[in-house]
C-alpha cells in the first residue's frame, strides 16, 4: 500500500494544493481531473470576480514551489477573476506538478480493493482501487493507499423548486432556466436578457451578484430599442430580506460586503421587484412560451421570460457509495464538521479552522476536503480549504501534532444565511445572540461601486 499514490480527486484549487502538500510530505499524489484543464469548473465561472483577493487565493506551499519556477506572483491585494485565477494560478501549478496530474480521467467509484461497503476481514489493511472514465470512454482501475475528495459541487446545483426536487415542469423549461451565474459581458447572453422579465431564485453571493449585473443592463438603455425595458424579480424563499444583503461595510471581506451594498442599491433604486416567501412549486408555460413559477402557497409570478436559479449546489456522492463515510443528514457534510457550518445555527459568524479530525470518517484514508466537504453549506473561502489539506495530508503522513495544529486565521461573517430558521426572521433574533448578529445587519455605509463582483469562493 506504502507505493501507491494518494488520489485527488479534481485539480481545482484545493486538490492542487492537496497534491502540492503530499510532495511536500514525501508522499506521491496523483490527481484525477475530469476536465481537459486545471480548474476546468472555474473556468466556467471565470467572468465572475472574487471577493478574496490573491493574497488568499494562492495555498502558501504551491506559492513556494512555483517561486521556484520563475513564477511571477499577482499582485496580493488585487481581486482576480475566475478566469485569473486559472491562467495565472492553476494552470502554472498545473505544469509543475507534470504527469502528476492526469486530464480527462473522471473517478466514477472509489473501493476497498476486493471489497463492498458491508464487508469487514480484512478491510484496514486493503488499499483503495479508484475506478476511472477517460475522455475516451475506456475503464481503468489506479490503486490507492488514500483518497482526497476535492472535486467539489459546480457540477450538482439545486434545482429551482422548493422542496430540494425540480418543480413540476422544471425540467420541461430547461430551455428558460440557467443554474449558474450568466455571463453578461457576452453579448450574445445580453442579448438574452435584455429587455425580459428575468426572475432570479436564490439568497446568496451568486443571486446578489446577479441582481448587480442584471441592474446594470437594466439601466443600460444602449440596447436595443424595441426590446422594451429589462424586468428583475427576485423570489425569496425567506419570510422577509433580513440579512440577506450581508454584512455590508462590517464584513472583513470588503468586496464581499460591497456586493451586498450594490444589490441593495439596485431593490432601492426600483430595479429590482422583491417577491418574499416563494418556494417554487410549479413552472407553467404559456402558448408563447413565457413561464409562470407558481409558489406552494399559491403565489404567481407571470409573464417570465428567463429563470436565473441560484439556490445553491449540493455534492455528488455517488462515486463513494462503496465507502463507510458519515455524513450529516442534513448538510451532507463530515459529521464533526457540520456544527462548524450548519446555516441553521450560524447567522455570520467564524467558521473555526479545521482539518483532518473534522474531515475524518470510520473509512480510515478517505477524506472530503475543498467545498465538497461543506456538503449543502453556503460560503466557502479558498484558504479554508487550504487549511483542510494541510492538516490533512500531514495525518497521512503520521505527523499528527502538526494536523493537529491551527496555521491559519479566518476571517469573520463566514457563513451568511441559508435555510431553516432564515425562512423565518422572527425567529433568528431568539436562536442567535445579538452580539453574533451585527455582521449581517443593514449596511450603515456605502462603500465604492466599482469593487469587483464575488463569488462564494
Amino acid at each position: 500500500m506504502d507505493e501507491s499514490p494518494v488520489v485527488v480527486v479534481g485539480a481545482g484549487p484545493v486538490g492542487l494544493a492537496a497534491a502540492v502538500r503530499l510532495l511536500e510530505r514525501g508522499l506521491e499524489p496523483l490527481v484525477l481531473e475530469r476536465g481537459s484543464t486545471a480548474g476546468a469548473s472555474v473556468a466556467q465561472w471565470g467572468h465572475v470576480r472574487l471577493f478574496s483577493p490573491w493574497s488568499e487565493l494562492v495555498d502558501p506551499a504551491a506559492r513556494l514551489l512555483l517561486s521556484t519556477m520563475g513564477w511571477s506572483p499577482p499582485e496580493d491585494d488585487a481581486f482576480p477573476a475566475g478566469r485569473d485565477w486559472v491562467e495565472r494560478y492553476l494552470r502554472p501549478l498545473a505544469a509543475a506538478m507534470g504527469s502528476r496530474v492526469r486530464f480527462g480521467a473522471e473517478v466514477v467509484g472509489v473501493a476497498r480493493r476486493g471489497r463492498d461497503r458491508v464487508v469487514d476481514a480484512g478491510r484496514d489493511v486493503e488499499p483503495f482501487t479508484v475506478h476511472v472514465r477517460t475522455a475516451e470512454g475506456d475503464e481503468e482501475r489506479i490503486t490507492a493507499r488514500a483518497v482526497i475528495d476535492a472535486s467539489g459541487t459546480w457540477s450538482s446545483p439545486n434545482p429551482l423548486g422548493g422542496e430540494g426536487l425540480p418543480a413540476m415542469g422544471e425540467r420541461a423549461a430547461a430551455d428558460r432556466i440557467v443554474y449558474r451565474l450568466p455571463d453578461l459581458t457576452d453579448e450574445a447572453v445580453r442579448a438574452r436578457y435584455r429587455g425580459r422579465h428575468v426572475v432570479v431564485a436564490g439568497s446568496g453571493h451568486s443571486a446578489l451578484t446577479a441582481l448587480a449585473t442584471l441592474a446594470r443592463l437594466a439601466a443600460d438603455h444602449s440596447g436595443d430599442p424595441d426590446a422594451g425595458p429589462t424586468r428583475i424579480t427576485w423570489a425569496l424563499r425567506r419570510a422577509a430580506v433580513g440579512t440577506t444583503f450581508g454584512g455590508g461595510a462590517a464584513d472583513q471581506l470588503p468586496a464581499r460586503g460591497a456586493l451586498g451594498l450594490r444589490a441593495q442599491e439596485a431593490v432601492d433604486a426600483g430595479l429590482v421587484r422583491i417577491v418574499t416567501g416563494f418556494r417554487t412549486e410549479a413552472v407553467e408555460r404559456d402558448p408563447q412560451g413565457r413561464l409562470t413559477l407558481v409558489s406552494a402557497a399559491g403565489d404567481r409570478v407571470a409573464a417570465v421570460d428567463e429563470v436565473v436559479a441560484l439556490t445553491g449546489f449540493r455534492p455528488d456522492l455517488s462515486p463513494l457509495s462503496e465507502l463507510r463515510i458519515a455524513l450529516d443528514p442534513r448538510l451532507e457534510a463530515p459529521l464533526a464538521l457540520a456544527p462548524l457550518i450548519d446555516p441553521n445555527v450560524h447567522s455570520c459568524g467564524t467558521v473555526y479552522p479545521h482539518g483532518a479530525a473534522e474531515l475524518a470518517h470510520p473509512e480510515s484514508g478517505v477524506y472530503l476536503a475543498g467545498m465538497k466537504s461543506y456538503g449543502r453549506a453556503p460560503t466557502f473561502l479558498a484558504m479554508t480549504g487550504y487549511e483542510q489539506v494541510r492538516s490533512v495530508v500531514a495525518a497521512l503522513a503520521g505527523d499528527h501534532a502538526a494536523a493537529a495544529r491551527v496555521e491559519m486565521t479566518t476571517v469573520e461573517t463566514g457563513v451568511c444565511g441559508g435555510a431553516g430558521l432564515f425562512d423565518e426572521p422572527e425567529t433568528v433574533s431568539e436562536a442567535i445572540p445579538e452580539a453574533e448578529q451585527g455582521c449581517c445587519g443593514p449596511p450603515t455605509s456605502e462603500q465604492d461601486a466599482a469593487v469587483p463582483l464575488t463569488t462564494s469562493c
